[in-house]
């Protein structure tokens, strides 16, 4: 099959969510994934319900299987790279596995690109943990959340790099990587450190997808437990935002080839996770949340706020859906689908 979109990692929420939105555009899909993560069989079953399974190609095999992702790739226009191990405390735990996939798989990803002859337009999901912990930026302890002091736009993509635990380590392996296969192969790469991503079909869990595992958790009255004081920040992307930043970069290719994009919701989208998100959850649900409290965990930020500037600069792109209006598509789409989780 020549000229299509592959989507590594398309079965998850990112992907799928991409996915859908090439099918409506009438766009071949093929959707690489190995389905271990809770979730992806359902939005699999999701795509099929809407669009019928014929729309697709689901190609069922693991990022780590470097003859896989090659012959995957072969005929490929367009490879957006999202599989990956996402979780801290995994990396830490599990540190060989999280180096298999995300930066062992990374490169077997842009070595199929490379052997397909054809210059694939490249894009890359990193991470705003490639920053790493940032403890020699002054932050300032506010009534309700943590602040940069002199950071007025927050972290710009000239922030110097300081890979942190082993998940930030392999994820800034694969995000440079990326970076120079532009360089010294020509293919036409670009690399999105996201910020926090949420949005419907996240199945959110504590160690990732934090805003969401909080609805989901305040719905079904499981535990939620607050690590620190609650007044860590966090900018957050709609996800509908994020796939438009994806559409912006593949029609940008030619001038943004090889480009490194800091891509959240900015400080216009920013939230302290528990001191400012817990009235707005509790106002929805009609009633107060019940929480524990634990001590801070090793490397966690006070705060993280993307500079998006040059995104919008080069990629003629911002966000668009509002803080409490993308909390309350998500929170709906909860309580719409409670069967799920």
């Amino acid at each position: 099959m020549k000229g299509f979109t592959l989507i590594t990692g398309g079965a998850g929420f990112i992907g799928s969510n991409y996915a859908a939105r090439c099918i409506e555009r009438g766009e071949k899909v093929v959707i690489f994934d190995n389905l271990s993560r809770h979730g992806t069989e359902e939005n699999i079953e999701w795509l099929s319900d809407r669009f019928n399974r014929d729309s697709f190609t689901l190609i069922r095999e693991d990022i780590r299987d470097a003859e896989g992702v090659k012959a995957a790739a072969s005929g490929a226009d367009r490879i957006l790279h999202l599989a990956a191990q996402v979780a801290v405390t995994t990396s830490v735990t599990d540190p060989r596995t999280d180096f298999d996939i995300n930066a062992k798989g990374t490169f077997n990803a842009l070595e199929a690109a490379r052997a397909s002859g054809r210059k694939p337009a490249f894009i890359y999901a990193s991470t705003n943990k490639v920053y790493g912990a940032r403890e020699t930026v002054a932050v300032v302890e506010n009534e309700t959340r943590f602040d940069y002091k002199d950071l007025p736009d927050g972290v710009s993509e000239e922030q110097s790099l300081d890979f942190h635990s082993p998940y930030g380590c392999s994820k800034g392996s694969g995000d440079q990587y990326v970076r120079d296969y532009a360089r010294i192969y020509q293919l036409p790469t670009v690399v999105f450190r996201q910020s926090c991503i949420y949005g419907t079909r996240q199945f959110g869990v504590e160690d990732q997808g934090w805003l969401a595992w909080f609805i989901i958790a305040a719905v079904k009255q499981r535990p939620i437990t607050i690590y620190g004081n609650g007044k860590q920040v966090r900018d957050v992307l709609f996800i509908d935002d994020l796939l438009d930043a994806y559409d912006a970069a593949f029609g940008h290719i030619n001038t943004v080839a090889g480009q490194v994009f800091n891509i959240g919701g900015g400080r216009d989208n920013s939230i302290s996770v528990w001191m400012e998100f817990r009235p707005m959850i509790e106002a929805m649900l009609g009633h107060p949340v019940k929480t524990r409290q634990r001590d801070w965990r090793p490397g966690d930020q006070p705060v993280f706020i993307s500079n998006i500037r040059k995104a919008r600069a080069l990629l003629d792109w911002q966000p668009k859906v509002k803080l409490d209006q993308g909390i309350r598509r998500l929170f709906d789409w909860v309580m719409d689908n409670q069967n799920l989780f």
